[in-house]
Formats: C-alpha cells, structure tokens, sequence
C-alpha cells in the first residue's frame, strides 16, 4: 500500500511510492516488516512475508499454500479438520487413522457423530439397537447375551424364565430349579406349612416339595416300635414285613432287644422274636 507516511520506521528508508506495511501505527518497508514480524511456516520453515496469506491455528503458522494434510496431502483451506500429535489431518485421514470402528457394522464413526459407547466396544447410535425389536437402546437398561444386546422387555419374552409357582414375574436371578423348573426363591415352599425351602432339606411327594416335618405328619409311616414317623431322609433303613414298618435300629427282638437286620425271625401276636427267644 502507499500512504503519506514517508521513512520506515526501522531502516529509515523512504516509503514514497513503494508498499509498506503498518504495526502499532508504526510503517515499515516490506523488507524491513518480514525480517521483523513475519512468522515462519511449520511446513515449508519460510517467513510468511506480508503479502502471503497467514493461516494460524493454535499458535501455529501456515503459508495458504502449505496448510495441507499431513497424510494425504490435500489443501485445508476452508476445510474441517483435526488434528493428532500436531499433524493436521483431513477429517478422512483423521478417520481411517484413529477414529473408532462400529462393532456391529466395522465402519469408522466419523468425528462429530454420535458414539454410544459399551463394555470398551463403541457403536454408531444406529446401531446400538435392540437385536429382537430393533429399536434404539440409547442410554435405556439392556441385557447382553451372546454379545449381542436386548432391552429389558425382549430379553425376558425370549429368554428369561417364569416361575413354576406364581406363572407370571420373571425370574431374574437366584432362583431354584426343582424337577426341572425354575422357581422363586420365595415360592419354593413346603406344600404343607409354606415355609420356605431354599437352602433346607425337604421331601418331594406328588411333584411338591414338603418340609421333613410336614411329610412325616402328613405321609410317612409309623414304626411299629417306637411309633415315630420313618422317612427316607438322608438314606435312612427301614424294615418292612406284612403291613408293618420299622426304623432299622427299631427292628429288634422284643425279648432280649438283638438287632434281627438281616437274621431270620418269628412272630408272636405282633411281637417279633429271635429263634432263640421264640424257641424258649
């Protein structure tokens, strides 16, 4: 430019005619003004003279024609970019690089689109839907299984279990399995009393569970000794003859008290008897 400033500022020479340029209202010759103040390009390492086009970013310099990306080498002129270990880089470049992939479809999630992010994985918010009803699942609760996601709802129509007992709530974890179904741990109880089982010793009759003291008020015989109930729990023996039962430490000759387990024996009345006992 010419002006009616008439030395430089720095070498005095006289500006009449010629360009100048101006800082803090001070002229300088364009020679004087670019050994002064001009920056030098991070590409090419020039001053960027006063006549050039001054691209900055971030403190940085640029002539127009060096402002490219670092990988592919195309202007950036007007253009989005970003940047990575201080290269530029076209949003492409920037991509393929170091954006991340969707794990349902492999494709790069472009800078400035929307990432759902999972289990260290990432998706495209369109692809992060629900495997049975397709809809999005957002930030809403899921359920994972065989890495693929479900919502709530679809989860438990397909897969989650009902109750034996109730028919109607899911069970969602820690429930009991008896004669192959799935049970409450609230609703496994004894058939009789309906106290609760999970974790206790109980007696199955009918496809029901009972508690020991229900089944044995309820089916269990009596001995024919001591007239408490028999049970089979825990592998209990007992000794059966006619209509008769008795617990193996019962069945015992009722004169002189041996064990008849496994020994021949006689009746008398509803006595049992050893042969000796029974010979005397």
């Amino acid at each position: 430019m010419t002006s009616s400033h008439t030395d430089c500022h720095y070498c005095l020479q006289s500006l009449r005619g010629k360009k100048y340029a101006l800082r803090e209202e001070n002229a300088y010759c364009v020679t004087c003004y670019d050994s002064l103040f001009a920056n030098p390009c991070e590409e090419c390492k020039q001053p960027i003279e006063c006549d050039s086009k001054d691209l900055a970013y971030k403190g940085r310099h640029w002539h127009e024609g060096c402002f490219k990306c670092a990988k592919c080498n195309r202007s950036l002129v007007e253009k989005p970019f970003a940047a990575k270990d201080e290269l530029l880089l076209c949003t492409e470049c920037y991509s393929d690089e170091y954006s991340s992939k969707c794990f349902h479809c492999q494709k790069t999630i472009m800078p400035g689109s929307r990432k759902m992010e999972f289990k260290g994985s990432s998706w495209h918010e369109s692809c992060f839907v629900c495997q049975y009803c397709r809809q999005p699942l957002g930030t809403k609760p899921l359920i994972t299984k065989d890495n693929e996601n479900y919502c709530v709802p679809c989860f438990e129509k397909q897969f989650a279990h009902h109750c034996y007992s109730c028919k109607k709530v899911v069970i969602t974890s820690g429930g009991v399995t008896y004669h192959d179904q799935p049970w409450h741990k609230e609703c496994f109880v004894c058939a009789g009393c309906k106290t609760q089982l999970s974790g206790q010793r109980f007696i199955s009759k009918d496809e029901y569970p009972y508690c020991v003291d229900c089944f044995s008020k309820l089916y269990a015989k009596k001995c024919a000794a001591c007239k408490k109930p028999i049970t089979a729990l825990g592998g209990a023996k007992f000794v059966s003859f006619e209509e008769r039962q008795w617990h193996g430490e019962c069945f015992n000759c009722a004169k002189c008290s041996v064990s008849l387990v496994g020994q021949g024996f006689l009746t008398r009345q509803d006595d049992v008897l050893c042969h000796e006992c029974a010979s005397a």
